[in-house]
């Protein structure tokens, strides 16, 4: 073995706490594949010899700048190879990583470092003006460490380097699979965004979950070009180190570049969220020759529409689409739709994973009937231990024991789950419940629509009318008394929508989740009032 590898081979086996940590994970790998691919991104690529050198060495220079066990360390990154190289660093070192979007800016920023009780911040080189842009007073209360190539430097205005020396005994603390590890942000449709914090029990577990129910294997090369920044980057880096896997990184996402990818890495599995593969769907390209070695698409951050599923298994016969669904507070992914039933259950997002428990219940936390709508709430190992800083929010969130995810759903008599939206996006006109989820359904399947989000607006008389913003296809131009129409041809009167926009686009976060908050801030009121009164029976 090369002397690079020979400190990190050398580590004692750790206790069983120890051992059920991405850490842990991480120097197992290193001790039995030194030298295969653990990561890439571009042309740079770390073998897990390599990245658990690099990591110590991270650590190391943490432990310099006076990080220690609880310390909060906060990483604005790209998908770099640094992201990796810190991410593990960090750990390893004891401290709690407060993972930050890097698209965020200044005073977004500023809020999130506050909240998260962060005393350092790492951040890469492209993103100094970003950095610069802070408000005065986190500047002032933070070490702020810049990450290149060349390593870790104080970036404060006295900078200096920083010592990163190789591995050496006591740098890396004593880790239980009960610390913390991970502060992740969520994405704040409902306000402030909240700080999830997940523990080291929590991000292995999901990784399990993972490697059980999407049949990750050592062998696999799994490309993900989402940013990192969220719980599903986070569970990819933990599910690669543990099953030994490679993973290979896009900076930024690009259609053409993505199928490029799949067949010069010979990629067996891929994450894309569904924007993300109607744009793939888009290209001119023979897709099935350029994905040849793929064997699975895990779909996420949104619901697939079917129609767009179909096209998606017509393009790549023998690939096999898995719907996820999930949330940060439960370190991502809690349940799926495996392969097998992507046709079967169409809306589905699948059952619960292997350790994981879902119920649905009413106001009263009551468990509903089946067929009938209820919250999902989620018991199992991967529900966070809490929001930081917020005793209250959390004890709303735990009551009980169980995650309430504040998303609406029904259950079939297989126990299959059908999102019907967010609680809080519920809309009730004239007494009666309106579930967006359905009302978008229905008009998705209009030859004419590629996307639609449905919000409710203030209405004088019913207390709440149905909105529908549509994206149509290119070359189509869809009225809105047609689509009104086709909704109610399908549906119970009541749900409807009154007035339909077009839009070129929808606005979304990283993730691709429609961000319903700008669509009610811009469409969120009639554009004239009623002059007559309906009737239930109108509605009908």
């Amino acid at each position: 073995m090369p002397p690079s590898h020979a400190g990190s081979a050398r580590r004692s086996a750790p206790e069983m706490s120890s051992a059920l940590t991405v850490v842990a994970a991480l120097a197992r790998a290193a001790r039995k594949y030194p030298h295969k691919r653990a990561v890439v991104v571009n042309d740079r690529c770390r073998s897990y010899g390599e990245l658990v050198e690099r990591a110590d060495r991270v650590a190391a220079a943490l432990r310099g700048a006076g990080v220690r066990k609880g310390s909060k360390v906060a990483l604005l990154m790209g998908n770099e190879i640094e992201f990796v190289e810190v991410y593990f660093g960090a750990l390893t070192a004891g401290a709690t990583l407060v993972v930050l979007n890097a698209r965020l800016k200044g005073a977004e920023l500023t809020v999130l470092i506050r909240r998260s009780g962060a005393r350092w911040l790492l951040f890469s080189e492209p993103l100094r003006q970003t950095v610069d842009a802070l408000d005065p007073t986190p500047q002032d209360e933070l070490t702020l460490v810049e990450v290149g190539a060349c390593g870790l430097a104080l970036a404060n205005p006295c900078a200096r380097p920083l010592r990163a020396r190789s591995r050496r005994r006591g740098i890396a603390a004593k880790i239980r699979e009960t610390d913390d590890a991970c502060i992740l942000f969520t994405s704040g449709t409902t306000g402030v965004p909240k700080g999830a914090v997940l523990t080291h029990r929590n991000i292995f577990f999901q990784a399990l979950h993972h490697i059980v129910e999407w049949d990750v294997r050592c062998d696999d090369v799994d490309v993900y070009p989402a940013p990192l920044c969220h719980g599903g980057g986070v569970a990819a880096l933990a599910r690669t180190v543990l099953a030994g896997s490679t993973l290979i990184l896009m900076a930024s996402f690009d259609a053409q570049g993505f199928v490029a990818l799949l067949e010069r890495e010979r990629a067996t599995r891929a994450a894309l969220v569904p924007t993300m593969c109607a744009l793939i769907l888009d290209l001119p390209q023979l897709l099935a020759a350029a994905a040849r070695s793929l064997r699975l698409i895990v779909t996420g951050g949104g619901i697939m529409p079917f129609d767009l599923k179909q096209r998606l298994i017509e393009r790549l016969p023998g690939v096999g689409i898995c719907d996820s669904y999930g949330q940060t507070e439960s370190t991502g992914s809690v349940a799926c739709l495996r392969p097998v039933d992507a046709l079967r259950k169409p809306g589905s997002i699948g059952r619960a994973f292997l350790l994981n428990e879902i119920r649905l219940v009413d106001d009263a936390d009551a468990e509903v009937a089946a067929g009938e709508v209820g919250e999902i709430v989620v018991r199992g190992p991967t529900v966070m231990n809490r929001y930081i800083g917020e005793p209250e929010a959390t004890a709303r969130a735990l009551r009980g024991g169980w995650l309430h995810t504040g998303d609406l759903a029904r259950q079939d008599e297989e126990g299959f789950l059908y999102v019907a939206g967010r609680k809080k996006d519920l809309i009730i006109s004239g007494g009666m419940n309106i579930y967006p989820r359905e009302v978008e359904q229905v008009l998705c399947r209009h030859p004419a629509v590629v996307e639609a989000a449905v919000i409710g607006v203030p209405d004088a008389v019913w207390g709440e009318s149905v909105v529908a913003v549509v994206v149509p296809r290119s070359g189509t131009a869809p009225g809105a008394d047609e689509l009104i129409a086709w909704c109610r041809e399908r549906l119970a009167g009541y749900k409807k929508p009154r007035r339909v926009e077009i839009v070129e686009a929808l606005p979304k976060d990283p993730l691709g989740k429609v961000a319903k908050a700008q669509l009610r801030h811009r469409f969120g009121s009639l554009h004239e009032p009623e002059v007559h009164v309906r009737s239930m029976e109108d509605e009908s």
